[in-house]
């Protein structure tokens, strides 16, 4: 054999960054040839258009082929011998680029809205013949190649070709929908890293697998569209934050797949009253314990509970349902394993290189570089996504406050200060703005929402004014504040009594969600239910007070999966919530007592419409701590839409007590939590009270013990 160019050795290495200067059909000398890479056949033909077959040489026994075309053809097919297998195969050297110029000049400005329709796999047609595109992004990469069912994972067998600013591509003839990939990936200094899954794959294999899966997300179904309005902060908005493995499981400990899901989730929080569902995150991930919170497949729906085609029909099921779907985004971080973004091109692409900027020190997880445009644009087409291509109504960002500062829990010396020497991190700031800037401006009527946990200012106000941009935050100080206090014996929370006041200093310098949410029932802390006080009556009546309470507070509302029905253990996400506790009375009452404060809350404008307004909220009795009594007014736009909220955190009964109105007349007690119906003692107003006469308005109530009482003016 004659002596080869340096582009053939580069081939038979894996080491080439554009195969198709070699391999193909060129014009040589006036000649056309054709030269093909197949490391495993025995003999090679092309086979032009016309039929003529001619044989091509072997010109390297690593399986290098090369032949003249007599007639020139420009399309044309090799035929290849593999054994005693003889198979005709499309070359995939001869098909034009996937990518456009326009496409790499706005993936170079990091401004590709729409980064999904051109990375990742896509099934697609190329010059007549069906396949699938291939894109991945590894700028320091010496070399990149597509390895998967379709080539035997043969990591030689289909190198790819450099565009732009290190985005890689090939059309891969034949490689059709549910075909497992991966990218064989060799570092700049000639190291083969472990088979990488794709970034933007669409469907991934099931734990401990960890292929991509080709899936053409443009077939997506469309869902139908969520109720009008039901992100606004003028809408009732309570939310049921579920874990769709430990939501129900099968009498074998099964998980429930995406469409059983469907048949069942959606209208048990509909008869709830829930305005919306809240899923921990369902990007794929390798670790069930991590709960969704470390993903490796940010693009595609995990493969526990079916296909994304199959998740498509459980988001289309809560909107026929009148439910919102709420999803948990992680762009905080992710985890190190050898399959995922770590060290993706053999080195640090997708997070900083300096471990003090990095990686996390809780979770010893990895960080996003905020300051690399393209990681940015990744991030920020991941959003995009899923409010497009599944039509879920808004995104609820994990840890923003890891992501807001630089310190975020290292010690002293353990961090990189940004350039002016302080400790906020530019770059994710800059990053959460653009987020929500591009999110609210393609998605008017979605929502984002923020976990939160410092007080950093303006989270949910517009970027323009200086905010991040959020449409809401959770209120975690109003959690930590009045769990502490509804935990302690009701005989010391005269002394903490302000924990209660406290929280309506800060109530409206943010579109707050009053969150009780999964962190809040793990890790020795719990249940809801577990941390109340008492006998089991006392726990009982604590329980439906504290509810009571905070769907009488400002906000909107966020409840965990099994407090519904007061779950006595902690959460367990290998195992399905304690359903049969519903057997039980006490249960049945705390369930429908949720139920009816959801009814309540959606029903009277007073308990929503200016849940974010400063001007629908007024205290009526703040400084009895002896009595543990607070009393306070909710105010809708209309004048007469208010509502008295009297609650009792201790158990005591307080007769004859006086609280004053704004109207005078009937007065209508339209909830009471010690309603027998929901397993209390009974006691309250009989229905109704009026109001004494006297120049103030006056009500004379019977508050019972440990208890919320709701009011309403008669129309």
């Amino acid at each position: 054999m004659t002596e080869l160019p340096g582009d053939a050795y580069a081939i038979l290495r894996g080491h080439h960054s554009d195969p198709f200067r070699y391999l193909g059909r060129h014009q040589e000398n006036g000649h056309s040839v054709v030269r093909a890479f197949l490391p495993d056949a025995s003999d090679v033909e092309v086979v032009e258009e016309c039929g003529t077959a001619v044989p091509l040489a072997r010109i390297h026994e690593g399986g290098l082929f090369s032949g003249e075309l007599p007639n020139g053809s420009q399309h044309y097919r090799l035929r290849a011998r593999f054994g005693d297998d003889t198979v005709e195969i499309e070359d995939p050297y001869r098909f034009p680029p996937i990518l456009s110029d326009f496409d790499l000049y706005l993936l170079g400005e990091g401004t590709h809205q729409h980064l999904y329709d051109k990375l990742g796999a896509h099934p697609m047609v190329s010059d007549g013949v069906e396949g699938t595109g291939f894109v991945v992004l590894a700028p320091n990469a010496q070399a990149v190649a597509v390895v998967g069912d379709f080539n035997f994972w043969h990591s030689k067998r289909h190198p790819m070709r450099v565009r732009g600013n290190g985005y890689w591509e090939l059309f891969v003839p034949g490689a059709q929908p549910g075909d497992h990939y991966k990218f064989a990936i060799t570092a700049r200094d000639g190291r083969l890293l472990p088979f990488k899954s794709d970034p933007l794959a669409f469907a991934c294999e099931l734990r401990p697998d960890t292929a991509s899966i080709v899936f053409d997300e443009r077939s997506l179904p469309r869902p139908t569209r969520s109720p009008a309005n039901i992100n606004a902060v003028s809408s009732p908005m309570s939310i049921y934050e579920v874990h769709l493995g430990s939501w129900r499981r099968k009498d074998d400990n099964a998980w429930l797949s995406y469409r059983e899901l469907a048949e069942t989730l959606p209208q048990y929080a509909r008869e709830m009253g829930f305005t919306h569902i809240e899923l921990l995150p369902v990007n794929e991930h390798p670790f069930d314990g991590s709960w969704g919170y470390q993903p490796t497949g940010l693009f595609a729906p995990t493969s526990r509970f079916g296909s994304p085609t199959e998740f498509s029909y459980l988001v289309d099921a809560c909107h026929r349902a009148g439910v919102g779907l709420l999803l948990d985004w992680v762009p905080g971080h992710f985890p190190d394993d050898p399959h995922g973004l770590g060290v993706f091109d053999g080195t640090a692409l997708y997070e900083h290189s300096n471990p003090l900027q990095g990686r996390h020190q809780d979770w010893d997880t990895l960080i996003y570089n905020y300051g690399r445009t393209e990681i940015v644009n990744f991030l920020v087409s991941n959003a995009l996504f899923w409010l497009e291509r599944y039509g879920v109504d808004g995104l609820r960002v994990d840890a923003v406050a890891s992501m807001l500062y630089l310190d975020y829990s290292r010690p002293e010396g353990g961090w990189i200060p940004n350039k002016h020497g302080g400790r906020e991190n530019l770059e994710a700031i800059e990053f959460l703005r653009r987020f929500n800037r591009e999110v609210f401006g393609k998605f008017p009527h979605a929502t984002t929402a923020a976990e939160e946990s410092t007080a950093w200012p303006q989270v949910s106000r517009p970027t323009e004014y200086g905010g991040l941009g959020f449409g809401y935050k959770w209120n975690m100080g109003w959690m930590h504040d009045t769990l502490d206090y509804v935990s302690k014996d009701p005989i010391y929370r005269k002394h903490h009594h302000g924990q209660i006041l406290f929280g309506l200093h800060y109530a409206f310098s943010e579109n707050f969600i009053l969150p009780l949410s999964h962190d809040e029932v793990v890790h020795g802390k719990r249940s809801i239910l577990g941390r109340m006080p008492g006998d089991d009556w006392q726990r009982f009546a604590n329980l439906r007070a504290y509810y009571g309470f905070m769907f009488a507070h400002p906000g909107k509302k966020l409840l965990f999966m099994g407090s519904e029905f007061g779950q006595e253990r902690e959460w367990n996400h290998d195992q399905s919530l304690d359903w049969h506790l519903l057997d039980q009375a006490r249960h049945r009452g705390v369930q429908a007592l949720v139920r009816d404060l959801n009814a309540l809350y959606r029903k009277l404008p007073a308990l929503h419409e200016l849940d974010c307004n400063a001007s629908g909220f007024e205290w009526v009795i703040t400084d009895d701590s002896d009595r543990g009594v607070f009393a306070w007014m909710r105010k809708g736009r209309d004048g007469r839409a208010q509502c008295l909220v009297v609650a009792n955190f201790t158990p005591n009964v307080y007769h004859d007590y006086q609280v004053r109105v704004p109207f005078t007349g009937l007065w209508r007690e339209v909830l009471n939590t010690d309603s027998v119906y929901y397993g209390g003692s009974d006691i309250g107003n009989r229905g109704a009270v009026r109001t004494s006469s006297g120049a103030v308005p006056t009500l004379s109530l019977t508050i019972p013990p440990l208890a919320v009482i709701f009011l309403v003016p008669d129309a």
